[in-house]
């Protein structure tokens, strides 16, 4: 079977909307994987409700550990580390500070006895859960740690082995905000980018960034303005660049406080009564976007 195909849905900032559009979403297409690749701060399971089937660990960064009885107390490892992670303490011993330590093995390459080892550490997990919806494959980053780049990329490879064994054609995976490694990581290999904006300045320009991103990748743009009822001089901007930009606007979504009302109660704005001016639009953005993940 050819690899699945991927639609992420990503946004130049946090807020703007992004997973709440991914939950609609999720439960208009059908025969899907569902990912949350915002493994620094996943949400989308508050409003899809997974029920959990597996978890692992997942390992980031190697830090360094002084076995204290091969150490000679030659100094060298604290004589090289650039990131002073290595001190002598108050016995004698050289002890390594976790926090600092960059993983850079250096030290376990310069110690003339091979007394320093690098340890992998746990940083977050991973799942494998259901839904009402579909297989979800999930994470969460310990909070401080580093290497969230790497948790997406392993999120998003089980979920490929998921949908080859289901014989399922899609992904629907909720990217991370901003432009960093773990965005990074989300638009790589995928076949369509939502890209999520608001008309304010902040927005516009993060959309120039998050656009730019989405091209070095050479993934298909497609535009979701959404509150665009509260600027319309902004909302004209937008559309003048993704016209200049050659970049379909699939949607936009007017600002409506039912869709408060409904995340309340961890309900989509396409949920049961109400909304509709909003469910239209998301209905209208599904029917656009299927086809190019189909």
């Amino acid at each position: 079977m050819d690899r699945a195909k991927e639609l992420v849905i990503v946004s130049g900032k946090g807020g703007t909307g992004k997973t709440t559009l991914t939950a609609s979403l999720v439960k208009i297409i059908k025969e899907k994987v569902i990912v949350d690749a915002d493994v620094d701060a996943s949400d989308l399971f508050i409003l899809l409700s997974p029920k959990l089937k597996e978890k692992s660990k997942f390992k980031g960064k190697a830090v360094a550990s002084i076995d204290q009885g091969k150490c000679t107390h030659c100094g060298l490892c604290e004589q090289y580390c650039r990131f002073d992670a290595i001190h002598k303490n108050e016995n004698g011993d050289y002890t390594v500070n976790s926090y600092k330590c960059d993983g850079c093995y250096l030290c376990s390459y310069v110690c003339p006895v091979g007394a320093i080892s690098m340890v992998p550490q746990v940083v977050g997990e991973w799942y494998l859960s259901d839904t009402d919806f579909g297989a979800m494959v999930h994470a969460r980053l310990n909070p401080g740690d580093e290497n969230s780049g790497n948790l997406v990329t392993m999120v998003k490879h089980q979920a490929q082995l998921i949908a080859n064994e289901k014989k399922l054609s899609r992904i629907i995976i909720d990217g991370p905000p901003g432009t960093g490694c773990p965005v990074i990581s989300a638009l790589s290999g995928a076949t369509v980018a939502i890209i999520v904006t608001e008309p304010t300045l902040s927005g516009m320009h993060d959309l120039d960034r998050i656009l730019k991103l989405a091209g070095q990748f050479k993934v298909m743009p497609k535009i979701v303005i959404n509150k665009y009822t509260l600027n319309s001089d902004n909302v004209k901007s937008i559309e003048k660049f993704a016209e200049e930009n050659g970049v379909e606007i699939i949607g936009k979504i007017p600002f409506d406080k039912c869709i408060v009302d409904k995340l309340s109660h961890k309900l989509t704005p396409i949920d049961g009564e109400g909304c509709d001016e909003v469910k239209k639009e998301i209905f209208s953005i599904a029917e656009k976007v299927l086809p190019l993940i189909s």
